[in-house]
């Protein structure tokens, strides 16, 4: 369709360009993939957030990236999915809803699992709604159509269907092992959910007794408490000063049970006294030990961290106020030898932030070496997955290299319940989708999966998996790309690699673009604790999603970490400002311009000529760098070509033709700036979707929505290369006067007399074409361009490549200022020269770096020659 241009307000409000522009994008299904098998594919899962709150700068950083390749893949006519959806957050949401009914004043327990589910539903729905209004403000262009929920029956068939399979490989076991333990949560946690922080505690020393014997052996430990659960005394088997213990008991001070003292090469005997405490209930090395010596595993906690009843009279104290118990009481005994001062790092449950406790229970387990075996060998082939930055790769090979088996059964009732059910006469287990027949003869185990379980199946059970003749399976799996934060490629990464190897045969995703954290302006993380965190509904409110959108993707490089600064959105948003009012300007000028009324072939100036292949260029920049994630990079072009030459340079010289009386050059002007303008909003939409939009509709186009409009190609008969030369050269002229006005106080309106020394009469010729350019930018009273200019004593000069320009300002001048003035360029020249010839001498990089880049550096050198060469032979005329 034709749209006839109208006219933008004069201030440009983001809040009135965003407000119904959103609905607008729904209500034509702009976002919803059609399964058109005449495109090709092109599909992103998001990652799917928690419905434990709204979302932070962290997802909005994510997303948007996805959000910028998603809408550049539809413009560039992909049949693109990106499917929404949230993730149950087990540990987190139940903590959540929890902590809402205790300020009710009742609990889960009271309720009853039925009951407590159901307030957890409550809850998802509650915060998925805000969620949804947050990926609204954001402009992130889901299809809605397609959105799912870690809990859903599609997903949860997906999970028991995994699950099965892995029990029947032999790749899922229950067993009694030393797991991460939240005492807060009362809940198992695998080990990449323990975050490990230095803290300022206590190594305590004591003696414990040999029986029948007046000998002593010494053991320390930072955990005193455990000692309640002492069943061993190790040494190494070689170590001289123990050899003959090995064998005999020894009495545990307090609770005066005889323990063995045993040999194990896993003991150090450099490291302290060369003795150490075995408890294999309580620590996970000791529990190996106990494994080789048959020793009996004694349990003296409870879930929650008290003592239990082998604790003897510490029972019922918590675990921390029975360590300091034990400690005076072992002192009163006389065993204890010294306390020692000491950091060291202690686990801390990444949900709770308690203090993790190794602790010994019955859990499900997932094998992890064969799975992740595979996974490596994926990353040997053609077909791996490809980490942007490419460093990242090693980081995730390092973990599956070294993988420990997976604990994934967590205590609660929000999740995935375990599909496996015990007799309730016998031993037997019951693995399977279904509860058995005879099931008043079951208990179903009353345990949740971890959540990463679940979201380990995203990328495939999201698209109708384990029916692999689902049709968005068979169409968009694998994904492109997915996009995601350092700090989970173990927790979430990893695991998607692994278990979409296993079930489907293939990476989950072609590309992983890793990204870092968003931290505060002075590069701390942001967090409740600090109070430095920023919402980002409230940098919306104040400048608008464009705004916070564009500082997020073009603020920091792949892989590093971002640090958030209003004063930067600002002056994103004040590029919003420089777009809107360029745009108003120019839909003034094409009042009644259509569509149709484009017309490209006509006289071009040098101004048309220069934006056009300027604008190519751009294409080919922002293209490039979008497509390697380098948005940082694709913006700095793009913010290049706005501000600098379609704003600064083109619009103001097509102000000429545009108030002048040739209505051909006229219409050729309105022409190329409603094409120009056309492209530039297409190439920017990604990045500022709602500002382009707005702007798409006013001017001269075809279509309902720049979402679905075909994304800008370089096109090679707009390329002019001498074009671009000429006005790099006109630009410098207009550049070099501004700036000697500026150092002599001489205001644009004054007009002045300027000469231009030209270098040859090609040059002449060519600025002779470009006077009315000159004239009107340098505001000249007389313009005299030669080969030769013989009344240049008393002037300013400024060297340009191909020419000098005397600017005869009479009166004006202090000669010793322009002396100093030109000694200083003289020297930027030398530096300029002395720079690119240790490039040019360099063999290695003659030899490896591109000839094109090898024939630019050498250009360079003979322009910087010649520049040095007039600077210093026009100090010798000023001097002389």
């Amino acid at each position: 369709m034709t749209e006839q241009p109208k006219t933008l307000p004069s201030k440009y409000n983001p809040s009135e360009v965003e407000a119904g522009r959103y609905q607008f994008w729904l209500d034509g299904k702009y976002f919803e993939a059609a399964g058109d098998s005449e495109k090709e594919p092109y599909s992103i899962v998001i990652p799917p957030p928690n419905v434990t709150g709204r979302l932070h700068l962290g997802h909005a950083w994510d997303t948007t990236m996805q959000d910028t390749i998603t809408r550049m893949k539809r413009m560039q006519g992909y049949d693109v999915l990106w499917l929404p959806g949230m993730d149950h957050a087990g540990i987190a949401t139940q903590a959540k809803v929890e902590a809402k009914l205790k300020e009710l004043g009742t609990n889960r327990y009271e309720l009853g699992r039925e009951k407590f589910l159901e307030k957890s539903w409550e809850w998802k729905e509650e915060y998925a709604s805000f969620i949804r209004s947050q990926w609204e403000k954001l402009g992130l262009s889901l299809d809605y159509s397609r959105e799912r929920f870690t809990l859903d029956a599609g997903l949860s068939d997906a999970v028991k269907e995994v699950f099965i399979k892995l029990y029947e490989k032999g790749l899922i076991y229950r067993g009694e092992y030393i797991i991460n333990w939240d005492p807060q949560t009362k809940t198992a946690l695998s080990d990449i959910e323990v975050i490990y922080e230095e803290v300022q505690g206590k190594f305590y020393h004591f003696r414990y007794p040999i029986k029948d014997s007046d000998e002593v052996i010494e053991i320390a430990t930072t955990r005193p408490e455990t000692m309640l659960g002492d069943t061993a005394v190790a040494v190494h088997p070689k170590d001289e000063r123990y050899q003959h213990l090995i064998g005999k008991t020894v009495i545990l001070p307090i609770v005066g049970r005889e323990i063995q003292i045993v040999a194990d090469d896993y003991v150090d005997r450099e490291l302290g006294s060369g003795a150490v405490k075995i408890t294999p209930a309580h620590d996970p090395n000791d529990f190996e030990i106990g494994n080789r010596h048959n020793l009996e595993r004694v349990l003296v906690m409870n879930e929650d961290g008290t003592m239990n009843e082998n604790a003897g009279k510490y029972e019922g104290m918590d675990r921390f106020e029975c360590r300091e118990a034990i400690v005076k009481d072992l002192e009163n005994l006389g065993v204890l030898i010294e306390i020692e001062e000491r950091v060291h790092q202690v686990g801390h449950s990444e949900r709770s932030g308690a203090v993790v406790e190794p602790y010994l229970s019955t859990q499900w387990f997932v094998k992890m070496q064969p799975l992740a075996d595979a996974a490596v060998e994926l990353q040997k082939g053609e077909g791996k997955v490809n980490f942007f930055p490419e460093r990242f790769e090693k980081t995730y090979l390092n973990w599956m290299e070294n993988i420990r088996d997976w604990c994934i059964s967590r205590q609660l009732w929000w999740g995935h319940r375990i599909p496996a059910w015990y007799h309730k006469e016998t031993n037997e287990i019951y693995v399977g989708k279904e509860a058995p027949e005879d099931i008043e003869n079951w208990d179903q185990d009353e345990d949740v999966l971890d959540t990463w379980f679940s979201s380990a199946l995203w990328p495939f059970s999201t698209m109708g998996w384990p029916d692999t003749e689902a049709a968005d399976f068979k169409r968009y799996f694998p994904t492109g790309v997915l996009v995601t934060g350092y700090d989970i490629i173990f927790f979430w990464v990893a695991r998607m690699i692994f278990q979409s190897k296993e079930f489907t045969g293939e990476k989950p995703f072609n590309d992983v673009l890793i990204h870092g954290l968003i931290r505060d302006s002075e590069g701390r993380k942001m967090s409740k604790s600090l109070g430095n965190g920023v919402d980002p509904m409230d940098v919306i409110e104040k400048y608008g999603a464009d705004s916070l959108r564009y500082f997020l993707l073009t603020g920091s490089t792949p892989g590093q970490d971002l640090r958030f600064y209003w004063e930067k959105v600002e002056s994103t948003w004040n590029f919003a400002n420089k777009i809107w009012n360029a745009s108003r300007f120019s839909l003034m000028n094409l009042e009644g311009f259509t569509y149709e009324d484009i017309d490209l072939t006509g006289e071009l100036s040098l101004a048309d000529k220069w934006i056009l292949t300027r604008l190519n260029e751009t294409i080919e920049h922002v293209t490039k760098n979008t497509d390697k994630y380098e948005f940082g990079e694709a913006g700095r072009h793009l913010y290049n070509f706005i501000w600098d030459e379609l704003c600064d340079w083109y619009i103001e010289m097509a102000k000429l033709p545009l108030y002048g009386d040739d209505e051909a050059k006229k219409k050729t002007t309105q022409s190329v700036l409603a094409y120009v303008l056309d492209q530039t909003m297409r190439m920017l939409h990604p990045y500022m979707p709602f500002i382009t939009e707005e702007i798409w509709q006013q001017l001269p186009h075809q279509g309902e929505s720049i979402t679905v409009a075909s994304w800008p190609e370089a096109k090679a008969e707009f390329h002019d290369e001498t074009a671009s030369k000429e006005m790099s050269r006109l630009v410098a002229i207009i550049k070099s006067v501004r700036n000697i006005r500026a150092e002599v106080d001489t205001p644009m309106s004054k007009k002045i007399n300027m000469l231009i020394e030209a270098e040859n009469e090609a040059i002449v010729t060519e600025l002779e074409k470009d006077r009315e350019y000159l004239e009107r930018f340098c505001n000249t009273e007389e313009l005299t361009i030669a080969t030769e200019i013989s009344n240049k004593d008393k002037a300013m000069t400024a060297v340009i490549t191909g020419a000098e320009i005397f600017l005869p300002l009479e009166g004006l001048i202090d000669f010793d200022k322009e002396i100093a003035r030109l000694e200083k360029e003289l020297e930027k020249w030398k530096k300029e020269v002395e720079r690119v010839q240790k490039k040019l001498s360099n063999q290695g990089f003659v030899a490896k770096a591109p000839e094109a880049v090898v024939e630019d550096e050498k250009r360079k050198e003979k322009d910087y020659l010649d520049k040095q060469a007039k600077v210093s032979a026009r100090l010798e005329e000023l001097k002389g």
